[in-house]
């Protein structure tokens, strides 16, 4: 009798194994094929491209004004489609990679911040916004590697 409870033990233990081992695998793999969240929080970025910024800048940028360049900015990435409006659980789907420039990425919000009102003092003071609101994107994982020369398109 003693052998048969140990059997059924035994089999009941390889069972529960077998069946543990199967759904920490598919949840594996489904967790591997969806896209890892990054949290992008409006008020956290400003505050970090804020400090991030040379102390010339700071001094000229208004925190409304440095807003606004980072509305510009996610404005932009939406219309290259890089901020989707459905994420979660969203599959990778960046069937081709989309490169970003500074250069392009500066001269749009220059572009934006005339048309809008938004009075920059400096245009350097764009390229130190870009540099800051990227490292951003760098910190919260929400980038993908740098391209390499050969990689980046002529229109970009």
């Amino acid at each position: 009798m003693a052998t048969v409870t140990f059997v059924y033990v035994v089999i009941a233990a390889l069972a529960t194994f077998a069946i543990a081992a199967v759904v920490v695998g598919r949840e594996a793999h489904r967790l591997d094929a969806v896209a890892p969240r990054s949290v992008y929080i409006p008020e956290e970025a400003v505050e970090f491209v804020a400090e991030y910024l040379p102390e010339s800048t700071q001094a000229r940028l208004t925190p409304d004004e440095l807003e606004q360049l980072l509305t510009f900015h996610m404005r932009w990435l939406h219309h290259k489609g890089l901020q989707p409006s459905n994420v979660i659980d969203r599959r990778q789907d960046i069937h081709e990679p989309v490169v970003i420039s500074e250069e392009s990425l500066t001269a749009y919000l220059l572009g934006e911040s005339d048309r809008n009102g938004v009075e920059i003092l400096d245009d350097t003071d764009v390229v130190h916004v870009v540099e800051a609101h990227l490292a951003y994107f760098e910190v919260i994982g929400a980038v993908g590697p740098r391209a390499a020369e050969g990689e980046l398109p002529a229109g970009d």
